[in-house]
């Protein structure tokens, strides 16, 4: 399943279709214990954990989430940006739904949180995706070798990082994804790249699978 880091072109209007069908606010209240809570979209046997930006909220993840949870997989947005809410969420997914395996989704300064437990815990983590994550080649030096997607707009700051990034990582199985525009982190799902981002999104998750 190994390949050289690929750019991932912009696709199909899937993403679009998804998002424009599906009713806002649609997730359900979960408990995280001690750390919290967030929100859960679908009920399928791949998880993804949403670990949202500054000023953002579990919430802003809903149409990200119910394409997901229209793919067949269990989307969990974490309420908190933190490492332990990422740890709990993904406990939950793995003890309450019976996922094996979770995949980390992150946008903008919640990629701090996924990089943490990606690197502390390479075994919780099926694969790895940042949007717009400030980092270098240090940043991803000791992570392990499951896949990685490492996306921005072409037109940002953070889209250099994504590039150095995406080429220091280690494995084989690490893509870089630049949509068109300059918005960032989530913001770009409200752009004119976000139907691109969007489908690349679920094309690499759908690869585990």
């Amino acid at each position: 399943m190994g390949g050289p880091m690929r750019a991932l072109a912009a696709a199909s209007t899937l993403g679009l279709l998804l998002v424009a069908c599906a009713p806002a606010g649609s997730g359900s209240r979960v408990e995280l214990g001690t750390d919290g809570g967030g929100i859960a979209w679908g009920d399928g046997d791949y998880g993804v954990v949403l670990i949202h930006d500054s000023g953002a909220d579990a919430a802003a993840w809903d149409a990200v989430a119910l394409a997901m949870a229209e793919q067949g997989m269990t989307a969990l947005a974490t309420d908190g940006s933190s490492a332990a809410a990422v740890r709990a969420a993904i406990n939950y997914l793995r003890d309450e739904r019976g996922l094996e395996r979770v995949a980390l989704v992150a946008a903008g300064s919640g990629g701090v949180a996924a990089l943490a437990v990606s690197r502390e815990s390479p075994e919780l983590v099926d694969q790895l995706i940042l949007i717009s994550v400030a980092g270098d080649a240090s940043s991803v030096a000791e992570l392990g070798e499951f896949p990685k997607l490492f996306a921005a707009s072409e037109g940002e700051a953070a889209a250099g990082d994504a590039e150095a990034m995406a080429g220091a990582a280690p494995g084989l199985w690490n893509a870089l994804f630049l949509a068109p525009g300059s918005a960032s982190g989530q913001a770009i799902f409200d752009s004119d790249g976000g139907d691109a981002l969007l489908d690349a999104i679920l094309r690499r998750l759908d690869e585990r699978r």
